[in-house]
């Protein structure tokens, strides 16, 4: 059996693996390279592999990063099934056609940008096919289960088997406890494991605090009378807020606010996670039998066309504004924070990952002057963080993760460390080997091993 690394190696976006065995191939997850003028140039680069030859594409959630180049694998000749658990091929379809619409956009100004187009993009929906967790299919020789990763709706681990050999690809793990989704699952037992890193060299505040932490921003925001401003993903950052928003108003902890969901791609995700309620955790699906609305409460209005959007200035303060996109590399939000940024009344609370390159992370990162959709932006505004709102583990919760198998007897042959910014893949491989004698390894970009 083999595996190639072709994605997601020194950095966090562009997740693509190819396994080989015994004349079977397939591709689990193949995303959008994000974040520097240098990574978004990578998504225009040829598959390092005939796309023709694959027999199947994995996709083991709905970020951009993980699916936004399915439809290029399909442009480049693939014609196999696409296998994701149904709500990820739901989301999957809205976020894909939100990115055909900015690289049509971009085309405009620089063509070669359509790396795929509206066909690619249909037939991507003709050969997606929904399954369940543990539902074990096949592709050729290799015999392939979804487990639950515990980080967005219908997320997945993929368990492969072939060759006598298992292998876990952790995909993006969670962040538990979290709202809404069940805590990724355990592992038992693996020969090789691919495990992301995103957060490897990161401890969040307790998940169980955050509810309070984004208490005391409100409150904050409604003692100066200002605008607090929210870069939220439109998938699981903004349903999560949406959820423990309404628990805060339940609980009448919350103020006289106005509340905006501007952003018509989180209003489609958030109809699309009311659809599959079978997938919620225990807490969830209790609210419901008391509150069957558990994303909408008192105060929230929802902008869904760009007139309503530009109504929001001339709504009264205190007021918060939740909009994509969720690095502010696009979307409605950069109209917010191009009026509001300069106030020190106002507050810019991140609660997602921020890529370097991008302009949240350059907000984050303190940077006194951005430069916003062509015009030169002071940064007065207070800024704050919520990592405890980050839906994926952090480093002593990657670490438990691994130490379950260990606890079974079962030490994996090698750990693969992928997904991260060199600093966090590098600080968490050392912890692997240091803290728990496993041989860590940290893949190069295109590089293929045979396991």
């Amino acid at each position: 059996m083999k595996i190639k690394f072709m994605g997601a190696t020194g950095r966090v976006t562009g997740s693509c693996y190819l396994i080989e065995s015994e004349g079977t191939r397939i591709i689990i997850d193949c995303g959008l390279f994000q974040g520097s003028a240098a990574d978004r140039g990578k998504n225009m680069e040829p598959f390092a592999f005939d796309a023709k030859t694959i027999d199947a594409v994995i996709a083991t959630h709905s970020h951009i990063d993980h699916i936004g180049r399915i439809p290029k694998l399909i442009r480049s000749g693939f014609n196999g099934p696409i296998y994701s658990t149904d709500p990820v091929k739901d989301l999957g379809m809205i976020f894909l056609n939100d990115t055909f619409k900015l690289m049509r956009d971009e085309s405009r100004r620089d063509p070669e940008r359509m790396i795929w187009d509206e066909d690619d993009l249909n037939k991507a929906l003709y050969l997606w096919q929904g399954t369940d967790y543990h539902k074990p299919f096949k592709v050729g020789n290799m015999l392939l289960e979804f487990l639950d990763a515990g980080h967005i709706l219908g997320s997945s681990m993929l368990k492969v088997f072939a060759e006598g050999k298992t292998v876990i690809f952790s995909g993006d793990l969670g962040n538990p406890p979290a709202p809404i989704v069940e805590d990724p699952e355990k592992i038992d037992q693996a020969d090789y494991i691919i495990i992301e890193s995103t957060y490897g060299n990161r401890v969040h505040e307790k998940s169980e605090k955050r509810m309070g932490e984004l208490e005391k921003v409100l409150d904050e925001v409604e003692e100066k009378k200002g605008v607090l401003l929210i870069p939220a993903f439109a998938l699981e950052k903004t349903q999560e807020l949406l959820y423990e928003l309404n628990e805060l108003a339940n609980q009448g902890r919350i103020g006289k606010i106005n509340f905006f969901i501007d952003s018509p791609l989180a209003t489609k995700a958030t109809e699309i996670y009311a659809k599959y309620p079978r997938y919620f955790d225990n807490a969830a699906r209790e609210t419901i039998k008391t509150d069957h609305d558990i994303f909408n409460f008192p105060g929230l209005i929802v902008t869904r066309t760009a007139q309503q959007s530009k109504t929001i200035e001339r709504e009264r303060k205190p007021k918060v504004i939740i909009a994509g996109s969720g690095m502010s590399t696009g979307g409605r939000i950069l109209g917010h924070e191009q009026l509001y940024l300069p106030d020190p009344n106002n507050i810019i609370l991140f609660i997602g990952y921020q890529v370097k390159g991008t302009l949240g992370r350059r907000i984050k990162d303190g940077e006194p002057v951005v430069r916003i959709m062509g015009k030169e932006v002071e940064v007065r505004a207070q800024i704050r963080e919520i990592s405890a709102y980050s839906s994926h583990a952090d480093q002593p919760k990657l670490i438990n993760w691994i130490k379950n198998i260990l606890e079974k007897k079962n030490m994996p042959k090698t750990v693969f460390v992928t997904h991260g910014e060199p600093e966090a893949s590098s600080e968490f491989a050392k912890k692997l080997k240091e803290e728990l004698g496993v041989n860590a390894y940290i893949p190069k970009e295109n590089e293929e091993i045979t396991l």
